[in-house]
């Protein structure tokens, strides 16, 4: 690693620490040459994941296009955008531990679901309307009756 304040590349490694759920390590480094002290991280390269579409159409995962989907479905819903996020995370590590580097727009959609329906109900029927493009008074109704059926958590 090359010093931020001589530029030599020798250095020694003063202490390692786990961050971001082990996904980053933080090193705290010292230059041999010069003495400075210097921080590193290190973090997984991750391969993008391609999202295959209704229509066959591939393009690369979108994060914040997940975000500004849950956001939209939780207007005015007491959701934090903590939460938001840490769905969007569990989202994106259950993807790349089934699915590898191509995953169904409808798995990531049922994903976004799964996690709603746990969160909020209402925020879930409103991205389930969408997703599922409801037409009709009836198919919310027959959303919500599934819902309210369903053991209370």
């Amino acid at each position: 690693m090359k010093c931020p304040f001589c530029d030599t590349i020798e250095d020694k490694v003063l202490e390692s620490r786990e961050v971001d759920e082990g996904m980053v390590i933080r090193r705290r480094r010292e230059c041999l040459s010069c003495r400075g002290r210097f921080t590193s991280y290190e973090r997984i390269e991750e391969r993008p994941i391609m999202v295959i579409k209704r229509d066959g159409r591939r393009e690369q995962f979108n994060r914040d296009k997940v975000i500004r989907g849950i956001l939209h479905a939780c207007q005015k819903r007491p959701v934090s955008l903590e939460t938001i996020e840490t769905i969007v995370d569990e989202i994106e590590r259950e993807i790349h531990r089934e699915a590898g580097r191509e995953v169904q727009s409808s798995k990531i959609g049922e994903l976004i679901m799964e996690k709603m329906q746990a969160v909020d109900k209402v925020a879930y029927v409103r991205f389930a309307s969408v997703y599922r493009k409801f037409e009709h008074v009836s198919e919310f109704l027959k959303e919500v009756k599934e819902l309210t059926a369903a053991p209370v958590e």
